[in-house]
């Protein structure tokens, strides 16, 4: 598998080194090193960058406010020497948050997690399916998903949460992850909102299994699952 990559960036050295970070993993291919979010545009509109390694602080226009007119993105990964922005990463569904100087083994984790990511995409089946059904010896209702050529029943009271990345969605349990393509506001719909709650632009989680509010994050199953800024009030008002 080969990964397009672009950098936008406007200081020479941290270009330099994105660009030789690049070079030393074999499914990383550099399509274009970018000084300014502008000359990135035309790099963008050729719709060949499976992911791009953006800086937050660039002259002109900033790595969050360009990401913001893009309609069709391709992965985001932010490097910035700016721990404050997080948060805005999070909102914006940016895979990772690399703060400068960034280390090789920080730079190799965060290609991998965007690895797993289009890997998971790729093998991903095209329908879901919801279903009001019940399952044999259960009254609860469960959902029907189809992916990678097999087809599931998970019971809703089993699903710890769900993420969502561009128009696929990916159900975790304790013990899998299933992921099918699906918009997460068509399935915020669907799901019975008795029991799932939307809190965040990318994550829709089950409220039983909300385990603490740290902050503006719900710890579920040992993870901290970020609540976007315009859900805050509404999450505490049903969970807490």
């Amino acid at each position: 598998m080969n990964i397009n990559c672009l950098i936008v960036d406007d200081e020479q050295l941290a270009r330099g080194l994105l660009e030789r970070y690049i070079s030393k993993i074999p499914y990383l291919s550099l399509k274009k090193s970018c000084k300014s979010a502008l000359e990135a545009i035309d790099c963008l509109q050729k719709g060949d960058v499976d992911l791009m390694f953006l800086d937050i602080q660039m002259p002109d226009i900033t790595g969050i406010a360009f990401l913001q007119t893009l309609k069709k993105k391709p992965l985001v990964i932010f490097t910035t020497a700016y721990e404050e922005y997080a948060i805005d990463g999070y909102e914006l569904d940016v895979i990772d948050y690399m703060l400068k100087p960034i280390a090789f083994e920080r730079f190799l984790q965060g290609a991998n997690k965007a690895l797993e990511q289009i890997k998971l995409i790729n093998t991903a089946a095209n329908t879901i399916h919801i279903t009001q059904k019940t399952a044999k010896n259960d009254t609860k209702d469960y959902i029907q998903l189809k992916s990678n050529h097999k087809i599931y029943n998970i019971k809703y009271v089993d699903i710890l949460y769900i993420e969502g990345l561009k128009e696929y969605v990916t159900f975790y349990t304790k013990d899998k992850k299933i992921i099918v393509l699906e918009s997460l506001k068509n399935l915020e719909e669907k799901l019975p909102k008795n029991q799932f709650i939307r809190i965040h632009k990318s994550y829709i989680v089950n409220s039983d299994m909300v385990e603490s509010l740290y902050g503006n994050q719900l710890e579920i199953n040992n993870k901290y699952i970020p609540i976007g800024k315009m859900y805050l009030e509404k999450v505490k008002k049903k969970l807490f």
